[in-house]
């Protein structure tokens, strides 16, 4: 499995140096992942693929993986639009359904569907048994965790489980949405695993300390901007990345509550003990 790497263009706050797209030539060509309808991503699909690729397919409905789809097929409305449904974000693009174990057909081989939740409800990664390679979205990326947002579709406890998947699977590589192929998956997976452990440690000790809201937890484990002692984290993080950080210390709670392990009345959580 060769894929061709195209960029995105789309560099930002949130997507880092931006998105990468794959390209699996061929008589049908296969595009994973729309981008976000740059010029200089639909000339990059065109030089790779002069007819425009046959196939899309669309790991999930986050925008900076999804919003370039309209523009592909004003280039080319042949091309197929497929992802996993998620009916309150797809609008009224024609997409074609995906589902879990459907096999889509390649020049390189078959790619077995995954539907891969936690990022978002529709996430799906792609598995090429022959390389044992997966397409992961936005499953992983080296060099930082994965935003889980909670109050917007996310879900940790789905995400952990998907993790497990792709574990169980061996692979040797993945090609991620972000960042640079990862070589080793199973190790980038141990190393998720146990930061989120880590992680949920933190949320119960803090809940311990007596803080019982989202935001005030988020201060505890990430700033020490209104708190004399260190965050737990080790050093504050930007302020601008707290509305982020937020969601995640949201995501553990919710995990927790749908284990026992905490409660919430209103806005105000506890552990359960």
């Amino acid at each position: 499995m060769n894929p061709l790497l195209l960029h995105a263009r789309n560099p930002g706050p949130f997507t880092g140096e931006g998105n990468w797209t794959y390209l699996i030539p061929g008589d049908r060509p296969l595009l994973i992942d729309a981008g976000v309808g740059h010029h200089a991503h639909l000339d990059a699909i065109s030089d790779a693929a002069p007819a425009g690729p046959a196939d899309v397919i669309v790991t999930h409905a986050h925008s900076d993986h999804a919003s370039g789809a309209p523009a592909i097929r004003a280039r080319w409305a042949s091309a197929r639009l497929t992802k996993m449904p998620w009916p309150e974000r797809d609008g009224e693009l024609p997409w074609q359904p995906l589902a879990d174990g459907d096999t889509v057909m390649t020049a390189a081989g078959p790619l077995l569907v995954l539907h891969t939740p936690g990022h978002s409800p529709d996430h799906i990664a792609l598995w090429h048994a022959e390389s044992r390679t997966l397409f992961v979205g936005d499953l992983l990326q080296l060099g930082t965790t994965v935003f889980i947002p909670a109050s917007s579709g996310g879900s940790l406890a789905d995400y952990l489980r998907s993790l497990d998947r792709l574990r169980q699977l061996s692979p040797v590589r993945a090609w991620p949405a972000h960042g640079p192929v990862i070589e080793d998956p199973i190790a980038l997976i141990d190393k998720y695993v146990a930061h989120r452990r880590q992680r949920e440690h933190q949320v119960l000790d803090v809940l311990a300390e007596g803080l019982d809201t989202v935001d005030a937890i988020t201060e505890r484990i990430y700033s020490a901007a209104n708190d004399r002692r260190a965050p737990l984290n080790g050093v504050p993080i930007d302020p601008h990345l707290i509305p982020m950080a937020r969601e995640s210390v949201l995501a553990h709670l919710v995990k927790l509550e749908g284990e026992g392990k905490a409660r919430r009345h209103g806005v105000e959580w506890a552990a359960v003990r």
